[in-house]
């Protein structure tokens, strides 16, 4: 059975995801380098840093936004291995993570649930996830999401597109902002409320985390933590306040990239 990590990384006019994902990648390499990486596709890229490119299945299905979340749901037809666990780009992973694989595998999908501050505490900090807590939805991440070639993860999927695609009649039986757009985590926590909390997420697997950088979460005074924080991109691992960083670190401001990739260097 065939085992893989899979990203989703597409250019917009604001961000270069591609190489987010490049830098992805390079450290998946660095502590799993037998492990195989593919990247889902339609931009320019370095061929020799993944094990396949592929392009989306269904083409660009919003060519307008800034943001190309409608497309995720086509990743589970792209994804060419049995079990995957799907990244997002701007993310590195600091240590050893394929026993994730073993663990998830109990189940057909697995969605994050957890995230942690940058001190490596599960962060309790609710001001992002009003959306979630008013319409009493699954509390899921997709950034980290791990699923089989399976029954109920394609009809999570095809969930996923259903919802992504007629948001605005979803939007009138919930309690949201009129103008509230359709993130990847709204989606899945719609998708996994239809399935089941119980099919698609495996709470006491609290290692399955990651640190988010977001402002409130780390109690920045600014969402650009890079301009206030004391951080070190060394070769073997990232620092932020001193702290070592040793879960997948989400690090949310997309240019600290080319700091991550100047360390490695």
């Amino acid at each position: 059975m065939s085992r893989g990590f899979v990203i989703m990384a597409q250019n917009t006019s604001e961000v270069d995801y591609v190489k987010c994902a490049e830098t992805l990648v390079m450290s998946i390499n660095r502590v799993m380098p037998y492990a195989k990486v593919s990247i889902i596709t339609n931009d320019s890229v370095d061929s020799t840093k993944f094990d396949k490119i592929i392009p989306l299945p269904y083409g660009d299905l919003d060519i307008s936004s800034k943001w190309k979340l409608i497309n995720d749901w086509q990743v589970y037809e792209a994804s060419p291995y049995d079990e995957t666990i799907k990244l997002e780009s701007d993310i590195i992973i600091p240590r050893d993570i394929m026993h994730w694989f073993d663990v998830c595998g109990k189940q057909d999908l697995v969605l994050c649930t957890t995230i942690r501050n940058l001190k490596q505490e599960i962060s309790t900090v609710r001001g992002y996830r009003r959306f979630i807590d008013e319409n009493k939805l699954p509390d899921v991440y997709n950034a980290i999401t791990y699923f089989k070639k399976s029954e109920t993860a394609k009809t999570f999927f095809e969930i996923v597109r259903n919802v992504f695609e007629n948001w605005e009649d979803f939007k009138r039986t919930l309690k949201c902002n009129p103008q509230e757009p359709a993130s990847t985590d709204w989606v899945y926590s719609i998708a996994a409320h239809i399935i089941g909390k119980e099919k698609t997420t495996m709470p006491t697997f609290t290692e399955m985390s990651m640190i988010h950088m977001k402002q409130f979460i780390n109690g920045n005074p600014t969402e650009n933590w890079t301009d206030t924080f004391i951080y070190e991109c060394l070769s073997d691992q990232i620092r932020v306040q001193t702290v070592p960083q040793l879960y997948p670190f989400h690090y949310h401001v997309k240019n600290f990239c080319d700091k991550i990739m100047r360390g490695y260097a």
